[in-house]
Order: C-alpha cells, then structure tokens, then sequence
C-alpha cells in the first residue's frame, strides 16, 4: 500500500467517522486518537495499523482510529488534541515533542503514547524512562544519546572533514538538547558544527546557502517531522550543493541520502502498538517503562556516493546492515 492509498483511506474513515455504527454491530470498539505533526501517513503508520491488526484490533470491528495530521503547523496541535479528547478516546498515539506536549496539555487523564520522541526526559515529558509517571509512555529515539556515534561514522568517511552543517528544528525542546550533545562530541573530534534552525519548508534553501556560505564539509540532519515530510527536498539539496549527509533514520536514505545510522522506525511504531494494546487491558502509562531501540540500522547509499565523488572505506561497508547500490 503506497502513502497515497494510505492517506485516501485514512481520509475516508474521518469522513466518515463510522464509530457508532461498528460499536452497534460489533459491540464496544476501542477508540484511538492518532495526533502526528506530519502532513500524512508514512510506513512506519502503516506498520502500526498493521501491528494493531495483529493484536486482534480490526478497523471496522472492534477498533477506530481517528487521524489529525497538522502538516507541519505547530500552531494547530492544540485544536486537534482537543478535538480527540472531546472524542473520547481511549489513548492518544502521537510522536515528535510538540505533539506530545500538545496532547499533554489537552488531557490529564487519557493515556499517550509515544511512538518516537528524540529525548522524553531531557524535553520533560515524563519523570524517567523507567518510571514515566502521569498519563504518558512510548518509545525514545535516543537522538542525543548516538549524536557521538553518528559524527563518528561521518569522520570516517570524510577523514578530512572540519566543519559540519546541522539542519535543524527551531523551537523544539529536544533540538539543544542534541546540538549539546553533538558540540560535546564534536570538540574531541576538533569539529566546527554550524547550525541552522528551520521551522518551515520555505527555509530549507536559505538555510542550504548559509551551509555553502560557511564551507560546510558535511551534513548532520535531524529528524523531525519537517524534516521527515520534507526529505525529498532536503536530500535534493544535499545533491545540489554536493554536501554528504548523516541522518538519523533511514527513510532519508531510500530516498537518495548518503547514510543513516539510527533505530528502525517501523519496529518502534509496531512497538507503539503493544503500549496501546497493554493500556486497553488495562495498564496504567505511568508505570510502563520509555522503551528504548534495540534495533540500529546503519545504511549506506552506495549510488549517492558515487555521484559525489566519495569512496566509501570497505570497512564502514562490511560495517553497514545494508549497502544501497
């Protein structure tokens, strides 16, 4: 099922909204709110509907997820959590910190669930990874945790690399977080980091020109959900102005990125789902543990690579769990 069919289908349901009619027929049917800052669905959605499917939660028997997607307007998150707490659901699923912080302030009560967030404790989400507390639970991304590992790889295959182009969400609460982290490890590497903060799509190329203005070696992308609608763009950019580029997961790569070194976002959506099935039987949020990835994808595009010249050591290829040709 590609995203089109994907978004099509999701659209019909909210139209739709055949709740009441299932629950008369099929009896209770549980009830998700779905609140992502993203424009429309991806796989990883998909991997989540799919996981939930598996459980034995079927959309159109026993199950209902109602969708809001803010198109990367973060001014519109509060108005769609609330929509989905006037809805009665009976969990909230939600990613990326000002979608969690959003559903947060919109509910006390109901159960969120965190499908990907880059640093739940440092952006004050929940008390600890082991002992949440309140109403919130989920998946971390450990972005600022792999920040090292990930400059690592770059000054592996860019041994001659100084100076390191971030592009990066403004106004997000994990983003000092990480570019702390990243300064940290950049000083032992004697590495010159140079930031760019974008909130919207319309900066992308400006924030490029300041890249070239400085003499950028490489890219270090964050993700997010601009980053993550916008990768298309972002990785056109990077060919453009011939910068090679880390990111943090591997979608960006599938598109034509260089290198990804991070947790599969498919498995931790699936994750996600096993939160939301505990919770329907009965587990309180606050006392199911922030997972952490088990599961790291390194992956190298093998084709970009070439394009930009570069040769990548045949260590970091037997190193890679997948070398895209």
């Amino acid at each position: 099922m590609d995203r089109r069919t994907f978004a099509i289908g999701i659209a019909l349901g909210v139209l739709a909204d055949p709740f009441d009619a299932w629950a008369q027929r099929e009896g209770k049917a549980h009830r998700i709110g779905y609140l992502n800052l993203r424009a429309g669905p991806d796989p990883q959605d998909e991997a989540f509907v799919q996981a939930l499917r598996e459980l034995g939660y079927l959309e159109g028997r026993n199950l209902v997820i109602d969708y809001r997607w803010a198109a990367e307007r973060e001014e519109q998150l509060p108005a769609l959590a609330a929509e989905l707490v006037a809805l009665n659901v009976e969990v909230i699923v939600t990613s990326a910190t000002p979608a969690v912080n959003a559903a947060k302030r919109a509910t006390s009560t109901i159960p969120i669930v965190i499908a990907a967030v880059a640093d739940p404790v440092g952006s004050g989400l929940v008390a600890s990874l082991g002992h949440p507390g309140g109403n919130v639970t989920g998946m971390t991304l450990l972005s600022t945790e792999l920040a090292g590992k990930r400059l690592q790889l770059v000054h592996e295959i860019l041994p001659r690399a100084t100076r390191i182009a971030v592009l990066a969400l403004g106004g997000l609460s994990a983003t000092p977080l990480l570019l702390a982290a990243m300064r940290a490890a950049a000083q032992t590497m004697d590495l010159e980091l140079i930031a760019q903060l974008v909130t919207k799509p319309e900066e992308l190329p400006g924030a490029f020109g300041e890249f070239q203005k400085a003499r950028a070696h490489a890219l270090f992308v964050q993700v997010s959900p601009l980053t993550l609608d916008q990768r298309e763009a972002i990785v056109g950019l990077a060919a453009q102005h011939r910068l090679p580029a880390m990111y943090e997961i591997r979608p960006f790569v599938d598109t034509g990125g260089l290198i990804a070194y991070g947790p599969d976002l498919v498995v931790m959506y699936r994750r996600a789902a096993m939160y939301v099935d505990k919770i329907f039987k009965g587990a309180k949020p606050g006392d199911l543990p922030i997972e952490q990835p088990t599961k790291f994808e390194f992956v190298i595009n093998v084709k970009t690579a070439k394009a930009l010249g570069l040769t990548i050591p045949q260590s970091l290829l037997l190193r890679a769990d997948e070398v895209i040709q």
